[in-house]
C-alpha cells in the first residue's frame, strides 16, 4: 500500500486552473482552521490570492501543487530559501484525506524536488504542539525536534510551536 501511494504522488507547478480545487478547500472548515485560512472569503478575493500564488516570482519562496492519482490534493511550500536551507510547509487540502499517509509521501517528494532542482540539503519545519498528525509526519520523514519557541493560533487557541530540522545528502 505504502509504495502504491508514493507512485501516485507527484509534485508539480500550481496553475490558475487549480483554482476549482482551492475553492473546495476554502469551504472546508477543518482545513481552514488547521491552516490559518480566513473563512468565508469571497470567490473574487480567493481567486486574486490564488493568482498571486501562481504568478509568484521570488528567489526565496516556491509553492508547488501536490497531485495524488492525477488530482490536485494540496500544496507544498519552500520558504526562506537561503543557500542550501529552506523551511518546508505542506497542506493537504481535503481534510477527508488526512491520516492516510499522503502528507508523508508528499513531503518526501517535495524534499526530493528541492534537493535535485534547488540544491537544498537542510530543511526546517515548524508545527503546533497539539498538531499530532503534523508532528508524526515530520518525525516519520526523519525530521528531529530542535527547539520549542513561539506561540501561534491553531484551531482558535494560542499554541506553542515546535521547530524541526532535517539534513539530507545532496
Amino acid at each position: 500500500m505504502e509504495n502504491n501511494i508514493s507512485s501516485l504522488i507527484r509534485i508539480r507547478p500550481i496553475t490558475v486552473n487549480d483554482y476549482k480545487e482551492v475553492i473546495k478547500w476554502s469551504k472546508d472548515d477543518r482545513f481552514c482552521a488547521a491552516n490559518g485560512w480566513e473563512k468565508n472569503r469571497s470567490d473574487g478575493e480567493l481567486y486574486q490570492w490564488w493568482l498571486r500564488c501562481v504568478n509568484n516570482v521570488s528567489e526565496d519562496f516556491y509553492r508547488m501543487g501536490i497531485e495524488y492519482n492525477q488530482k490536485l490534493i494540496g500544496y507544498a511550500d519552500l520558504a526562506f530559501i537561503k543557500d542550501n536551507t529552506a523551511e518546508l510547509g505542506i497542506a493537504i487540502g481535503e481534510s477527508s484525506l488526512w491520516g492516510k499517509g499522503l502528507g508523508v509521501h508528499s513531503t518526501r517528494c517535495m524534499i526530493d524536488y528541492a534537493v535535485q532542482k534547488l540544491g537544498i540539503t537542510i530543511f526546517k519545519a515548524e508545527t503546533h504542539i497539539s498538531n499530532f498528525r503534523s508532528r508524526k509526519m515530520l518525525e516519520k520523514v526523519g525530521f528531529k525536534e530542535i527547539s520549542r519557541g513561539g506561540l501561534e493560533m491553531y484551531l482558535g487557541v494560542e499554541k506553542q510551536l515546535i521547530q524541526y530540522k532535517l539534513t539530507v545528502k545532496g
